[in-house]
């Protein structure tokens, strides 16, 4: 198969297309590959260094107000739509994949246009602007939550889950947490506020160190590089407890997570993901910050089928965060049926389900 994949801006929209694109190698070693991004994105170093063939094309966001800088936005789309054209002549796929962002409106445009099977991926509970446009073109629209397929036409969509849980559920403990001082035969609670990090959690977590110093666990608090130095810098950063870490950044996240009891923070698709494929228990904080609060709503998936607890970030204090996490690392019994309620909410199978759909669309 030669598969044209395209999804920027955010991990969420990266990692579940290199997900895929390691199922489809794994199933198809003779498979061609061709990413298509952005040079500004995060996709234009984390694409590369998986080794997989980048090419970009340059386009931006709409600005939701009346601004000069929608105009600007229509010429790069129609010039995106131009270029991506001719990548996509040049390449000459079998099928191709937009996984969400602004820069896969453009290359799955182009494609439906050029009459190429085309796809794209949903990961969250409320589909994004990219997406819905791109609905009345495609194939195909694979879904993860079943609360978004009314944003779609019905006969297109297939509930296929997030190839990102595929790729971790194979992860087995391998003594990671000692890289970082933790102790691999103790619990651990992670908090975790994304790979930028988040600062209201942050802000909560490094006042919450002192209440966990008699605790029989230990906390992992990983604060996203840009914030480590300014945070470090606070009161609170000193004299930490001994059952208390914090670093900057986990180069490869999914790695520790087979060695984590319970999670602490927000509630993106692809952490969902990795949360579900492993069975952990989580409390979940929704950023404010997205488009149709869809992070809530991708929390509430889980809170209803008893697989996470919610604290909105306007309810989120230091005594909040404590007494949550401390009741839930203190029941064993409650956190062992919220991790087998969170592995039955997930789809471990989710990459094949995907190139299964691939696999139709291409031979019609």
């Amino acid at each position: 198969m030669r598969l044209l994949i395209s999804g920027g801006g955010t991990g969420g929209h990266i990692y579940p297309a290199l997900a895929l694109i390691e199922a489809l190698q794994q199933k198809d070693p003779a498979a061609e590959i061709l990413y298509v991004g952005t040079k500004k994105g995060l996709e234009s170093k984390i694409v590369p260094d998986a080794g997989i063939p980048f090419k970009t094309v340059e386009i931006q966001g709409f600005r939701r107000s009346l601004s000069l800088e929608n105009v600007k936005t229509v010429y790069l789309f129609l010039k995106s739509v131009r270029d991506s054209k001719k990548i996509i002549r040049e390449f000459k796929p079998d099928v191709v994949v937009g996984t969400g962002g602004y820069v896969c409106g453009a290359v799955v445009y182009a494609a439906a246009k050029l009459k190429i099977p085309t796809l794209i991926h949903e990961q969250n509970s409320v589909s994004g602007v990219t997406n819905k446009f791109l609905s009345r073109y495609v194939n195909k629209i694979g879904i993860c939550f079943p609360d978004v397929k009314a944003d779609f036409p019905a006969e297109k969509v297939v509930f296929t889950g997030n190839p990102r849980a595929q790729q971790v559920a194979g992860i087995k403990p391998n003594n990671t947490l000692q890289n970082y001082g933790l102790k691999a035969d103790q619990p651990t609670l992670l908090i975790f506020g994304g790979s930028r990090g988040a600062e209201k959690i942050n802000q909560t977590a490094i006042a919450t160190a002192q209440m966990f110093r008699d605790s029989p666990y230990q906390v992992l608090f990983v604060t996203g590089r840009v914030h480590y130095d300014k945070l470090m810098q606070q009161p609170a950063a000193k004299n930490l407890p001994a059952n208390f870490f914090i670093q900057p950044y986990i180069p490869d996240m999914p790695q520790i997570l087979p060695e984590i009891s319970a999670i602490v923070g927000r509630a993106g698709a692809t952490s969902l993901a990795e949360i579900t494929a492993l069975g952990i228990p989580s409390i979940l904080i929704p950023s404010p910050y997205v488009t149709n609060d869809h992070q809530t709503k991708n929390a509430m998936s889980l809170v209803d089928q008893h697989a996470a607890k919610l604290i909105k970030e306007q309810d989120l204090t230091a005594e909040r965060l404590f007494e949550t996490a401390n009741e839930l690392m203190s029941d064993e019994d409650l956190c062992q049926q919220m991790a087998h309620n969170a592995k039955q909410a997930g789809v471990p199978d989710a990459a094949d389900k995907l190139l299964d759909v691939l696999e139709s669309i291409s031979q019609k």
